[in-house]
């Protein structure tokens, strides 16, 4: 246990000495032999980038839609369930693997035995299901590290879900949506406007964030981000009048709290 603890403090003060520049010493004459350099393994490392919440995309400082839609489109993956397919976001990245979150709609077409999630770079993972919300139109797959491997692992990025980002959100904020297309390699990303952060939609039975947008078949799931790369909200649906609806974040984090007691 204590070699697992020194070996991801090792990875910690090897990361943090990338930040800050280390002081001058004056050379003297050594009192005790040097220690030898620790070993670290590409579990160490994640571990390390893990504890350090270093492993979720970056947010901008400044808006630019197409620069936050280039910075999260990584993290959106593919749901694919045979005749069926969905979008989901890489909600949380954890020791025991990715927990990519979703439309509980869409997960009622989920099959453990079939059901796969394509990631961005092009390879297919199983996944179980973590469970669904009661209460709104969220669920969460589970898509364990052995499934691609440590090294693929370490590629991974989640999304920047933050409620108070959600709660500062106002009418007429640009913001885009994120979802798969129907080719498997196909990501698409339309611009949005926000029209209300808290519309009973009776559709979902509860209240959504509500916009004007181009959403289609297959983007449910997928992620609604604010222009710096927030994630806002899941998109839940959309109109042919170009309306969207989605789950709000703060919802998501309720709904995930709420199946994994973290």
């Amino acid at each position: 246990m204590g070699g697992r603890i020194n070996s991801i403090s090792a990875v910690i003060i090897f990361l943090l000495g990338c930040c800050f520049p280390v002081p001058a010493v004056q050379a003297e004459e050594l009192s005790v032999p040097p220690h030898l350099i620790q070993s670290v393994s590409e579990e160490d490392i994640y571990e390390g980038l893990l504890a350090l919440g270093l492993l979720h995309n970056p947010v901008l400082e400044e808006p630019d839609l197409q620069a936050a839609c280039e910075n999260v489109k990584g993290s959106v993956v593919r749901i694919d369930m045979g005749k069926a397919y969905g979008s989901g976001v890489i909600f949380r990245l954890t020791a025991e693997g990715a927990v990519i979150a979703t439309n509980r709609h869409v997960l009622a077409y989920w099959r453990e035995e079939t059901g796969v999630v394509r990631f961005p770079a092009g390879y297919y993972a199983c996944a179980r299901v973590l469970g669904s919300s009661g209460n709104c139109d969220v669920g969460f797959l589970l898509v364990e590290e052995e499934e691609i491997g440590r090294e693929a692992f370490l590629e991974l990025r989640s999304v920047c879900a933050d409620a108070g980002v959600y709660a500062g959100l106002q009418r007429e904020d640009a913001v885009f949506c994120l979802g798969v297309g129907r080719e498997a390699d196909e990501t698409i990303c339309q611009e949005a406007v926000v029209e209300d952060t808290g519309r009973y939609i009776e559709t979902f039975g509860g209240e959504m964030l509500y916009g004007h947008g181009f959403a289609k078949e297959g983007m449910s799931g997928g992620g609604i981000f604010d222009d710096c790369g927030h994630l806002v909200g899941l998109l839940a649906g959309g109109t042919y009048q170009n309306e969207i609806a989605g789950v709000p974040v703060d919802q998501v984090i309720e709904a995930y709290r709420e199946i994994t007691g973290d």
